[in-house]
């Protein structure tokens, strides 16, 4: 059971600094001015953290979840 929650939290933190980084955040074509390397979405580096969070606590989710069976 947790083997599955921290991988399940693994899976989204991953997917959501992917989704970010790349739909969100990096701008796409050749750059034209410096406003260029500003985000397409102002929040998209607080989600991209988020993802990072997310990543680290499934760790700690992992080792809090008593683990099931033989003890």
């Amino acid at each position: 059971m947790r083997a599955v929650v921290a991988i399940s939290m693994l899976i989204a933190g991953f997917l959501l600094q992917a989704v970010t980084y790349f739909l969100l955040a990096a701008p796409l074509g050749t750059p034209a001015s410096p406003v260029f390397s500003n985000p397409r979405v102002p929040f998209a580096g607080g989600l991209f953290i988020i993802g990072v969070m997310l990543v680290f606590m499934a760790a700690v989710v992992y080792e809090l979840i008593p683990e099931r069976g033989n003890a």
